[in-house]
């Protein structure tokens, strides 16, 4: 496994596939050739890379021959399709899309918290959702220590997480709603300009949204802990990208402040941003086209006898997708 690495990225001109490309030259990731992937009707356009470019090429059941590791970022239906091809073919295969997260015989991998679990793979492994990647990032070092049991979070999620879509409809209420004239809707149910809606993705039959539920049973997946309980309310707000997450955690031991920065200082891809006093603490801005997640307001909870507090940040499309997948195929090299 240590010859360098064939690479296909599926998706390479979507948001995540382009900095799935960033990422790779950013890291200087060790490969012998890389593929870029897409529809036809993108076929034929340079993604730039190292100094050149790299053409992207149609995407077939055939794209995959001498391909080790495939990055998928086009939608589920893509990666249900093409995933298994890929993985006959011999490609580890990381899907960014939500097909196979909760398979039992696909690992779903942070790699600060569970790269163990990505060696078992049958050809498959998944990236988490981006909201429970931040989330866990600052919640497992945590609970290694304090040990959760239940916790309570509001994510403020931005609108580049519905995509290039998103943006132009931000950007476009904004202008109109300056002009004096009526903003247009097309992406979201409500105006998202000077606004919030606590709506990320379909209504379950159990009042929470898909997107909710999928910190509940991925959070569990990934910490290796199905007793874990959660309650989470995802909230679209107008903010161009980088995620927040509000997170109130009830532990087994109680825990102490100060131990709990050190904690989360100590761990990889994460730190600590907390001096009230000073009016330091994390924001979406603070952590856009960054690496790491960051936390603040650490401080105990008043609800819980076991209860912490805390505010965390992150790069939704970076750490909290293609960043996580490139650290995923980095183990493999």
């Amino acid at each position: 496994m240590s010859r360098q690495k064939n690479i296909a990225i599926v998706g390479a001109t979507g948001a995540v596939g382009v900095e799935m490309l960033r990422c790779l030259e950013q890291r200087n990731f060790p490969h012998a050739g890389i593929k870029a992937l897409a529809s036809a009707r993108s076929a034929g356009k340079e993604l730039p890379y190292r100094g050149g470019s790299v053409l992207v090429e149609e995407l077939t059941p055939e794209s995959f021959q001498g391909v080790d590791i495939a990055l998928f970022s086009a939608g589920s239906g893509i990666s249900k399709e093409f995933g298994p091809i890929a993985a006959r073919a011999g490609a580890v295969v990381i899907d960014n899309s939500s097909a196979f997260r909760m398979d039992e015989t696909v690992p779903l991998v942070v790699p600060e918290i569970n790269p163990e679990d990505a060696m078992k793979h049958q050809g498959i492994i998944a990236n988490p959702n981006c909201t429970t990647i931040i989330t866990l990032m600052a919640l497992n070092p945590l609970h290694q220590r304090f040990g959760v049991r239940r916790l309570i979070a509001s994510s403020y999620q931005a609108v580049s997480g519905s995509g290039a879509q998103g943006i132009a409809e931000l950007e476009s209420q904004v202008r109109s709603i300056a002009a004096g004239e009526e903003p247009v809707r097309s992406v979201y149910q409500h105006q998202i300009a000077f606004n919030v809606i606590p709506h990320v993705d379909v209504f379950l039959e159990n009042g929470y949204t898909k997107e909710e539920m999928k910190m509940v049973h991925e959070g569990r997946k990934i910490l290796h802990h199905p007793d874990l309980q959660a309650s989470v309310t995802g909230v679209r707000v107008p903010v161009y990208r980088s995620h927040s997450v509000s997170v109130t955690v009830d532990f087994a031991e109680m825990p102490d402040v100060d131990e709990a920065r050190r904690v989360i200082n100590a761990a990889p891809g994460v730190h600590v941003v907390d001096d009230p006093s000073q009016l330091l603490y994390p924001t979406p801005l603070d952590s856009t086209n960054g690496d790491d997640c960051l936390v603040g307001r650490i401080r105990r909870d008043l609800v819980f006898d076991n209860g912490l507090a805390f505010w965390v940040v992150g790069d939704q499309v970076r750490k909290g997708a293609a960043l996580n997948a490139v650290q995923i195929a980095e183990l493999f090299v």
